[in-house]
């Protein structure tokens, strides 16, 4: 049996749904519906849909034929009128579950209305963003070879036992497998030290022309988030602005491949897959802006790269590492590297998360294409992105996404950096350099200096002062005076100072 491409739509009293099925033979089909059922039969096509809400048979159904086009629609009347079905354009969440063969499943998810008031999932419950802390243990002796886990909500381990040498090439860790989280960060943060450039860094700061072009860039969402701040003076519901987003055929098409499955998250593994939902965002934002939305075959390179999550399996704690993070590995490895672009990335990434579900769907379908057709980065799909594209659509709504969204802005950039002072170095052919500072009154948006090597090796100044989110400044001396650059430093997390 075949899946046909089908799409939903609604008005206040009846559900539609057009279904295309061209090599149908439409004398002979059959349309069952009840309640949140939908089962739609023309050989060789098969459709069973889940309903977010209830249908009824009260002989106001109507079904029409367009022999053209090969597409049935068929009205159905909503059992209660005025209702609002929500996520009709979540087409892989729609698609009935396949059932299982045994008497009773060995684990059984229980549904939403089942729920007690005590319940895992209330939609309406403030989101936790504080990790459960266990008291540290000493590895027993007698463990032999652990296991250590990736991938979305940290559910694989073993993949790269046997394929170290064939995925070099798409993840920067060597040996995940048997690699902890704590050591995996010490590699990360030794290896952005390692590639970053001075020259690189000052020369796009200097002469930013093409950073300046890329700035002015609209991605497709920007005109999406301006109708929707231009409707907020009408409705101040977030949901009601999902229909606002829509999905090309090949984007549903998408969607009808995935298998629909259900995810057993606990507390600690929600934090992390939305944590590295934001650190995937901001990777896909920086990549859409710099290409101007025309994908290359440098995209599935530089959205892996700018992610810790796809090419180091980062677990994180807070938002403020996953941003800290992001801007370090901007100014190390993409062809631009700007701070500008950090904060447009970030700011991007807000508007995304504004814009809802459909919003974010949109954009892990679009690294999902991206990685599809990259030899090498296909596997991270089946790690991280093609979970995350149906995960998303059961995602429970905007509760989870408001707090994503409070903890992301409250995140952000000062509105003024603290000014930092000069000195001459001592040292004029110093290397390297520690910079120390003293703390700020304020520790909420600062960011500590890390010690960095080879920055002073550009001039013979170096800053002394406390930064932030934002660059803070450092001169270098130039013919005509004096010019400011902003310091890497600013985007560096206290990894050596408390």
């Amino acid at each position: 049996m075949l899946t046909p491409a089908f799409d939903l739509s609604q008005d206040p009293d009846f559900l539609t749904v057009a279904i295309r099925v061209p090599y149908a033979r439409v004398s002979e089909f059959d349309v069952y519906f009840e309640g949140v059922d939908f089962k739609f039969y023309a050989k060789p096509y098969f459709l069973r849909l889940t309903l977010p809400g209830r249908v009824v048979e009260n002989g106001s159904e109507q079904g029409s034929y367009d022999t053209d086009k090969g597409i049935f629609t068929i009205r159905l009347p909503k059992e209660t009128p005025g209702q609002h079905f929500e996520g009709l354009n979540m087409l892989t969440a729609l698609l009935a579950p396949r059932k299982s063969r045994t008497a009773k499943p060995l684990v059984e998810e229980i549904g939403a209305s089942e729920v007690s008031e005590g319940g895992v999932e209330d939609e309406d419950e403030e989101f936790d963003w504080e990790i459960e802390q266990s008291p540290y243990e000493e590895a027993s002796e007698s463990a032999l070879s652990p296991q250590y886990h990736y991938g979305f909500g940290n559910l694989r381990s073993g993949v790269f036992q046997r394929l170290q040498d064939e995925l070099s090439d798409v993840i920067d860790i060597k040996d995940p497998d048997f690699t902890p989280a704590t050591e995996r960060r010490q590699k990360r943060l030794a290896a952005e030290l390692a590639k970053f450039d001075p020259d690189h860094y000052l020369a796009d700061f200097f002469e930013d022309e093409a950073v300046e072009q890329v700035l002015k860039y609209n991605p497709w969402w920007s005109d999406i988030y301006s109708e929707m701040m231009a409707s907020l003076g009408k409705s101040q519901e977030q949901e009601n602005h999902a229909a606002l987003v829509s999905f090309s055929e090949e984007e549903k098409y998408q969607l009808r491949k995935f298998v629909n499955k259900s995810y057993l998250l606990d507390k600690r593994a929600h934090s992390q897959v939305y944590y590295s939902l934001i650190d995937i965002l901001l990777a896909y934002c920086y990549e859409t802006r710099v290409t101007e939305g025309e994908k290359n075959v440098e995209s599935a390179w530089n959205i892996r790269k700018l992610s810790p999550t796809l090419c180091w399996f980062e677990t994180w704690t807070n938002v403020h590492e996953i941003l800290v993070s992001f801007g370090r590995r901007v100014l190390c490895y993409p062809l631009y590297r700007h701070f500008k672009l950090v904060m447009k990335a970030y700011r991007d990434t807000i508007k995304i998360l504004q814009l809802g579900k459909s919003a974010v769907l949109k954009c892990l379908l679009d690294v999902h294409k991206i990685f599809q057709e990259n030899d090498p980065a296909y596997i991270l799909n089946d790690l991280y992105i093609s979970d995350y594209c149906v995960w998303i659509q059961k995602a429970n709504g905007n509760a989870r996404f408001k707090a994503v969204l409070l903890e992301v802005a409250r995140t952000g950039e000062p509105t003024q950096p603290p000014t930092p002072f000069f000195r001459k170095s001592r040292n004029h052919n110093k290397g390297s350099a520690q910079f120390p500072h003293p703390p700020p009154p304020d520790r909420s948006w600062c960011l500590p200096v890390w010690p960095i090597t080879a920055c002073c090796a550009l001039s013979s100044w170096e800053p002394i002062a406390c930064c932030s989110l934002r660059m803070s400044m450092f001169k270098v001396p130039s013919q005509r005076g004096f010019q400011t650059a902003p310091s890497l430093s600013t985007l560096v997390r206290d990894s050596a100072l408390d």
